[in-house]
């Protein structure tokens, strides 16, 4: 067939739709290769994000949330429940439980006797918060704290209860509070990514974490995290290859570069200018990561605030400072998981353990940011994707028990811009099982964090599959009681 033939049958009514957004595209794509074109204009304020947005003033610019995958237990750590004594090892009432959906782990049980904590609670601050003697450094910031102790979600099992707070759904294919995050206000430093996860272990960790967890999903693929790893290179393929040198790698980018710029000149796709960005991001990222990554030149006073891991690079307190480093530098969601809280069996001990990585690096933080000035524009987040039952799975044992899965009411909480500060938030029953007062469901935390950065949560939306998609669905209502 005739060449001109066939570019001509190549013309539909869709491709030429595809082809009128090419200067548009052409123009970002030239700035990617050659910030110069666009010096002689005012320097941007962030790198990406959506116009428009924030819908009005921010009170956070960004957010560290620390997940605790697997379920940290709100009756060992937050929520004191002196009852408990006397219902000890007596069976959980019909009244209380409610014909509640349980897990396959405790269905088969015959009774449900009820367990009290074995670890003492008092009260700290000027707030007067009930806490554990598992978490002393935290006990020591709760006036920074908002406590939220009526969070609640419908899911019962870990994929689809960390899938379900992480993205809004229970099922995986949608984009994440990170991704969104990306998506609506980009970043503050063109030389790292917007969204970052780094991921810890605890001593027992059997718990898988996917990368769906910070994918995209629908969204253009440039706003997933990028995990950054706890050993050799932060970020996979970082350092060039033996005999590739770094100006190499410039010339090897600049000519495929060109040959993207082609593609996308014939065929419009706006996944070119996407993969085009991440080739220079990531050439952009090895010279910013190593000098991120570099604790060496951190205050010795600062490195004992994190604690004695602050060195093992992997280790949660590693991470919470490189969190703090990253926040520093404009990151603008920062995600940290620390795995090994689903504790069914051995609880006390496992706890203990995981308290022990969490508790000082977790508080550590807190006191990082608000002494560097940053803790009112830097939102953070702690808690898990449910908590635990009041009963135990299992038999009671002397000083051992375990407890199963529990969302119907558990404990996180924030601290930083956008929320009060000495405040707990909620309660729950006698047997910390059922919500008494101020419920607070995922979907309700979620546009809450959106509020906080400036962002109203129904109006961050993206057309796909002809539906418009947001992060809390069609759910969620600001916590007007938690914000400052």
């Amino acid at each position: 067939m005739d060449p001109i033939r066939e570019h001509a049958l190549l013309l539909t009514r869709r491709h030429f739709f595809g082809r009128l957004a090419t200067g548009i595209g052409t123009a970002a794509l030239g700035t990617l290769l050659n910030p110069a074109l666009l010096a002689g204009l005012t320097a941007p304020k962030r790198v990406g994000g959506l116009p428009g947005l924030p819908h009005f003033a921010p009170k956070a610019r960004r957010v560290i949330y620390l997940h605790m995958a697997g379920g940290p237990s709100q009756l060992e750590l937050f929520d004191h429940k002196p009852a408990l004594e006397k219902y000890h090892s007596s069976e959980l009432p019909n009244s209380v439980r409610m014909g509640q959906r349980i897990t396959t782990m405790t269905s088969g049980q015959s009774s449900f006797p009820v367990v009290r904590s074995l670890f003492k609670f008092s009260q700290h601050g000027q707030c007067g918060a009930w806490i554990s003697e598992l978490i002393p450094h935290i006990a020591s910031i709760v006036d920074e704290l908002c406590i939220i102790k009526t969070v609640n979600t419908e899911a019962i099992n870990h994929d689809p209860a960390i899938t379900y707070i992480q993205t809004g759904f229970q099922q995986p294919g949608r984009p994440c509070l990170g991704a969104w995050l990306s998506y609506g206000l980009g970043s503050e430093n063109e030389n790292l990514p917007a969204f970052i996860v780094m991921i810890s272990n605890g001593k027992e960790s059997d718990q898988p974490l996917y990368t769906r967890l910070w994918s995209s999903g629908f969204l253009p693929s440039e706003h997933q995290g990028v995990q950054f790893r706890g050993g050799g290179d932060p970020v996979l393929y970082l350092s060039n290859p033996p005999g590739i040198t770094a100006e190499m790698r410039r010339r090897l980018l600049d000519s495929l570069a060109r040959l993207n710029q082609r593609q996308y000149e014939a065929f419009g796709d706006p996944e070119i200018p996407t993969r085009i960005a991440q080739y220079e991001m990531a050439f952009r990222m090895q010279t910013s990561v190593p000098e991120l990554v570099d604790i060496s030149k951190e205050p010795a006073e600062v490195l004992e605030l994190y604690g004695p891991d602050v060195k093992k690079p992997g280790s949660f307190a590693f991470n919470c400072l490189l969190a703090r480093r990253m926040a520093e530098r404009g990151v603008r969601f920062i995600q940290l998981y620390h795995r090994g809280w689903d504790q069914h069996g051995n609880l006390p001990r496992r706890i203990r353990e995981q308290c022990q990585d969490c508790d000082q690096p977790s508080a550590a933080l807190v006191k990082d940011l608000k002494q560097r000035g940053l803790l009112d524009e830097t939102l953070v987040v702690w808690g898990g994707e449910f908590g635990r039952t009041v009963y135990c799975q299992g038999k009671i044992e002397p000083d051992n028990y375990g407890r199963d899965h529990h969302g119907r009411c558990y404990t996180m909480w924030l601290a930083g811009g956008g929320v009060k500060a000495g405040l707990v938030y909620g309660e729950t029953d006698d047997y910390g099982y059922n919500i008494v007062e101020n419920p607070v469901h995922i979907h309700d935390l979620n546009a809450t964090i959106l509020h906080c950065l400036g962002i109203n949560h129904e109006r961050l939306t993206y057309r796909f599959q002809g539906r418009d998609f947001r992060l809390t669905d069609i759910h969620g209502e600001v916590v007007k009681g938690i914000l400052a």
